[in-house]
């Protein structure tokens, strides 16, 4: 049986933790990850969203904001839950955590889980929003046309996050991280595509991502740069307030931009999506089996792909004839062959085929 040959939206989503990933789908939400011994363990929660049956939930721009905070909450969830397994099996209670459990009458995890999204959000506005506006003001004196002004503090925002992207991924863990990073992208892309979710056909697939949450980031920063150039205001304290306070609306248009480029595939969103899916060559990294076997669990946990693909490309997994299988093959060994030859200009992935 022939299948249809058109990228169909899945809606499942993910992030990947230490020795993990996070796959959500709907209010449905897996972590698996590979223990020590070798095994993988798989925990299945529901998560009850911020605008959870509020009719906000459906208001353009206004959602994304929610939904940004509640990624955030979620994500950092998921990754406290993936450190508890390489925690030291003897470590005990500390002062501190009693008295967070007694502050927060018991729920001394979700408080940490709280206080440590807040500071992230502070030190990211801190780090690509104020820095920025920062290290261009002093060229005040140099230049004096406020729109050079405004370019100049976009262009240092965009190139302060590349270089911490770029510096992070020498660290061991974080690359282990982007490898995780990888299998994730290619397990949803692997499913989106109409093939079934094997790990030969899973490591085939691409590790890119539209919907990926670098790309998000690329266009937070894109958005805020048109923003900004239009809003002038002379009093720099000023200006670093007004900066801050339009983050939720960057935010939330940012997050229509993503949400469109995830479901529509013309020429536009591909020119809009292209420089996320190239910062993404630094955020993924190549995984190997074992790690797609992660991904391929916390799926599985929460989607019925096997469904999906009956549903949206009109056939069985059990149901390919030899010659669709066939023509499978053909198709991986030639989106693996436009992958490599796509990523051949990433410096780092060069180093290591050296």
């Amino acid at each position: 049986m022939a299948r249809k040959k058109c990228k169909r939206y899945s809606g499942i989503g993910g992030q990947a933790v230490l020795e993990g990933i996070m796959m959500r789908n709907q209010d449905k939400y897996a972590v698996a990850v590979r223990r020590t011994d070798g095994e993988i363990d798989v925990e299945v929660e529901t998560h009850k969203e911020l605008l959870a049956g509020s009719v906000l939930k459906k208001i353009p721009f206004i959602r994304g904001v929610f939904q940004f905070i509640d990624s955030l909450t979620l994500g950092m969830r998921s990754l406290n839950h993936s450190t508890a397994f390489y925690e030291e099996e003897d470590a005990q209670e500390t002062k501190f955590d009693k008295a967070l459990d007694k502050l927060s009458g018991g729920n001394g995890e979700k408080l940490m889980t709280t206080l440590v999204t807040i500071i992230s959000l502070v030190l990211a506005i801190g780090i690509f929003v104020v820095l920025p506006y920062y290290v261009a003001s002093l060229f005040d004196g140099f230049i004096r046309n406020r729109s050079l002004m405004a370019i100049l503090e976009g262009g240092l925002r965009i190139i302060i996050f590349i270089f911490y992207v770029w510096a992070i991924s020498w660290m061991k863990d974080i690359r282990r991280l982007y490898q995780y990073h990888g299998a994730e992208h290619k397990c949803i892309n692997c499913i989106e595509k109409g093939r079934p979710l094997t790990v030969r056909n899973a490591m085939r697939s691409s590790r890119l991502h539209k919907r990926c949450g670098t790309s998000f980031m690329f266009f937070v920063l894109f958005v805020s740069i048109i923003l900004f150039f239009f809003i002038r205001v002379e009093n720099p304290i000023y200006r670093v307030l007004i900066r801050v306070a339009m983050m939720p609306v960057v935010a939330g248009i940012s997050y229509e931009i993503i949400r469109l480029a995830g479901r529509t595939d013309n020429f536009l969103v591909k020119i809009l999506s292209a420089p996320g899916m190239m910062i993404q060559r630094m955020t993924t990294k190549e995984p190997d089996e074992t790690m797609v076997e992660v991904g391929i669990a916390a799926v599985e946990a929460v989607f019925d792909w096997r469904a999906y693909l009956q549903e949206h490309f009109g056939y069985k997994p059990e149901e390919l004839t030899e010659e669709a299988l066939l023509l499978e093959e053909s198709d991986l060994r030639k989106e693996a062959s436009a992958e490599v030859d796509y990523e051949s200009i990433d410096v780092a992935d060069a180093e290591e085929q050296v």
